[in-house]
């Protein structure tokens, strides 16, 4: 493991030398790492690569000066950092160039990501936290394009909320908010709008993060000319250079084969990043990309011959030999000698990586080829399932994929035959698939005892003169128990912190808890749920304030890739149990009540979608989640804040179930189910055709994802025999996932005597006005009469047609 010394004190020649010779070593290590990648990728061995080569030096001097309890939110091409800080070996880089499922031998993601994606483990196998500040920290990587910089912003934050909030056990998360966060990004992908985003947000908010813009000029084949002002981004960011006049950022520059001076610059900056909680901007400059951009083309395409022969002359690694040799640190000879060594090194951990994970695969092929030669001597189909025998035993480097084609195909020449072989080859099948799926589909949400769905729920109370008060009230004093109770706690947003939100659901709480707890933030979604990911991931509790449904459209890409995928591409490693808290349905306007629910749900699989009816639920909802481990999305009725509701005397112990839905009414004649808003209007008519006869049973979904797990809409249907749902999305969002989950999962169409039915929104979004929600969205006459309709065509006679 790299060793990270205290280079401001003098040390012996002798030490120096020694510590720059393992720099070499290690940068050596990572470039052979990347080109005997490049070529396992030609070979088929691997899909795809992207590497780090051309980036060595610059990351063997942030390596230095990254400390434990730092955390790193990277770039797909950090290899040599993390090989420096001894969390990457050459093995491990190759079982994740072949995605080893196997968590022990990959551990950046058990085969989840492709190479280059880089985490530490920050959970113990129970889901319980490790201490973070005794180990190096990295949060997984992900593959969008500047999509690791909202993230960024909130692991920095972390150590601002942990130096200056009181009362937090900080024990496994921080040492008085001395961590710093470090960020990387290529020079291309300083273009997009998030990287804008994240470093305007973390000028304002004066936290400790160092981020490396690693620039070589390109952006895949594109040059720096079309995608940066200047050419130069550390030039027009100049702006944000702090000065007596204000805060803001320090701007430091320095060429990225200047081993001596990287080590100079980096130690600078986390210097100044960890003791005054600054943000510092690095612009690593003069990069190479020797292979090009990734193993999909050349970059002798794009770049000119005197391009090609400038990145020559300064690559990193040779212009650190060559400054080794200059300055008698070692001879042309030494070096010679270790890059022989290394090569072997390398090729060797090639090999036993593909050994390893072959296997197992090779084991299971030699199983079921003697199960497939079995069953061909038995079968009358013999001769067929021979073929595919033969075709399986041929492969010389078998997949899992292979296997059961191979198998499943040789079952169907087996049908209508009945024999031992044959119960063999299906157990085979069987018993390979349960055992297989879990590694390409586990943990996309907690398998341990802080799953969400696991919280029992804890009914409101009321005292027997109990008032009614607005539902707001009610929020407001469960946020203020969530706020007493939790130390770590906190909320940010738009209008979240002075004014206590835009309907008062935290109204005074700023004053009570502080600014950096009850907290305002500027118009930038993205960066605020990127917040709220990155103190998650240091053990906080944030609340992540999107102030309409529709504004979580900006953050929904930061929401998507990183907090629904966390724990699914760790394999259960890291976690981040971040609250989004947002509103919506009903209210008139374009920009203001459109639904984007199906959008979402089909988006944010890994994060749960909650949708409460009232504020009660809603509270309920938080202090659940508060003790579990999954992230989730809560959206709350925007017309039900000054509704009055029953006020509970156990706000900040209520707790509503996750995964269940709620009866709101019995009924014999038809189950109707919907939630938040819109559930009043179908209460409303439920009771209202009573005067007709019609005896409707109303199900409030209230978590969407996940959906009724306990499956009691199938047994309202099973006494009902009609269902309908009822939604204000568009017409094939949430209402036809709903519909999905009762026919498909539940198979509740075998208990159905007619039709199911969807009543949803127009496609449009609503026009405004009173008129606009009217004629866009399902009204409560829509309603009654979707539902007489059903009833017309059960019992015409009954029920004559209404219009």
């Amino acid at each position: 493991m790299q060793s990270i010394p205290d280079l401001k004190n003098n040390i012996s020649f002798e030490d120096f030398k020694t510590e720059v010779l393992n720099d070499y070593k290690i940068a050596v290590r990572s470039r052979e790492c990347s080109l005997l990648g490049r070529r396992e990728v030609l070979t088929g061995k691997a899909k795809f690569g992207i590497f780090g080569d051309g980036k060595e030096v610059p990351q063997l001097a942030m390596a230095k000066a990254f400390k434990k309890g730092d955390w790193r939110s990277g770039y797909y091409r950090d290899q040599t950092f993390m090989m420096a800080i001894g969390e990457l070996t050459a093995e491990q880089f190759f079982a994740g160039l072949y995605a080893n499922t196997d968590l022990e031998q990959e551990p950046m993601s058990a085969g989840r990501q492709m190479g280059g994606h880089f985490v530490t483990h920050s959970l113990n196998n129970d889901g319980s936290w490790k201490n973070l500040t005794k180990q190096y920290n990295s949060s997984a990587d992900i593959s969008p394009t500047a999509g690791q910089m909202p993230r960024l912003l909130g692991l920095a934050q972390a150590s601002k909320i942990f130096r200056n909030v009181p009362g937090i056990n900080a024990s496994n998360f921080s040492e008085s908010g001395n961590e710093v966060a470090w960020g990387t990004i290529g020079n291309a992908s300083t273009s997009e709008g998030l990287f804008f985003e994240t470093i305007n947000a973390a000028g304002v908010l004066q936290v400790p993060m160092v981020i490396s813009v690693w620039d070589d000029e390109y952006g895949i084949s594109v040059h720096a000319k079309h995608q940066t002002t200047k050419e130069n981004i550390s030039e027009i960011l100049s702006g944000f250079q702090r000065d007596e006049n204000g805060k803001g950022y320090e701007i430091l520059r320095v060429k990225g084969w200047d081993y001596a001076n990287l080590i100079q610059t980096y130690q600078e900056a986390g210097e100044i990043a960890r003791s005054e909680h600054v943000p510092v901007l690095i612009h690593v400059t003069e990069l190479t990309q020797p292979q090009g951009h990734s193993t999909s083309g050349s970059h002798e395409r794009y770049k000119s011959p005197e391009r090609l022969n400038w990145e020559t002359e300064h690559d990193c690694n040779e212009k650190m030999r060559k400054w080794l040799i200059s300055n008698d640190i070692a001879t042309n000879e030494d070096l010679t000698e270790i890059e022989r060594i290394i090569k072997r090194e390398v090729k060797e951990a090639k090999r036993k990586a593909w050994t390893t994970f072959l296997k197992p695969i090779a084991s299971d092929q030699r199983e079921l080829v003697s199960i497939l030669k079995q069953l061909g001597e038995t079968s009358e189909n013999g001769v067929f399932i021979n073929k595919i025998q033969e075709s399986l035993a041929a492969i010389d480097e078998p997949t899992r994929k292979d296997l059961l084609s191979h198998g499943r195909r040789a079952l169907r020449h087996t049908l209508g035959e009945n024999s031992a072989k044959k119960d063999q080859l299906l157990q085979w099948i069987d018993k390979y698939l349960e055992e297989t799926q879990p590694k390409f589909s586990s943990h996309l949400y907690s398998e341990t005892e802080q799953s969400n769905v696991l919280i029992k729920e804890v009914k409101p109370t009321y005292d027997e003169k109990a008032q009614q008060v607005d539902g707001r009230i009610i929020l407001r004093d469960n946020f203020d128990a969530i706020f007493n109770k939790y130390p770590e706690a906190l909320i940010f947003g738009e209008d979240t912190g002075n004014i206590g939100d835009v309907n008062q659901g935290l109204e005074g709480l700023q004053k009570k808890y502080g600014e950096l707890r009850i907290a305002d933030a500027g118009i930038r979604e993205a960066t605020i749920v990127g917040q709220g990911i990155g103190m998650a991931l240091r053990g906080l509790k944030p609340i992540a304030e999107i102030q309409y449904l529709d504004y979580l459209m900006y953050a929904l890409q930061i929401i998507s890739d990183d907090l629904a995928t966390v724990h699914y591409r760790t394999k259960g490693k890291q976690k981040a149990p971040l609250i989004v808290r947002t509103r919506g349905h009903r209210l008139e306007g374009i920009w203001h009540s459109g639904s984007q629910m199906g959008g979402i749900l089909n988006l944010v699989r890994g994060v749960h979608v909650l949708v409460p009816r009232n504020m009660t639920k809603a509270a309920g909802f938080y202090n659940t989640l508060l003790q579990g481990d999954d992230p989730a999305i809560v959206v709350e009725c925007l017309n039900g804040y000054r509704l009055k509701e029953k006020m509970p005397n156990n706000l900040g112990y209520l707790k509503t179930p996750i995964g269940v839905v709620e009866t709101v009414k019995e009924g014999t004649d038809i189950t109707l189910v919907s939630y938040g808003s819109t559930l009043r209007i179908v209460e409303q008519v439920a009771n209202e055709l009573l005067a007709l006869g019609i005896d409707a049973e109303v199900i409030d979904v209230q978590s969407l994802l996940p959906f009724d797990l306990n499956h009691d809409i199938l047994k309202s249907i099973k006494k009902t025999n009609r269902v309908m749902v009822i939604d204000e999305d568009v017409p094939g969002g949430a209402s036809a996932y709903i519909l999905n989950e009762i026919l498909n999962k539940q198979n509740a169409y075998q208990y159905l005597d007619s039709q199911p039915k969807t009543l949803s929104a127009k496609e449009h979004r609503p026009a405004y006005g009173n008129d606009g929600d009217y004629f866009s969205k399902p009204s409560a006459e829509d309603i009654f009469e979707a539902i007489y309709a059903v009833m017309h065509e059960t019992n015409p006679e009954e029920f004559p047609k209404l219009r």
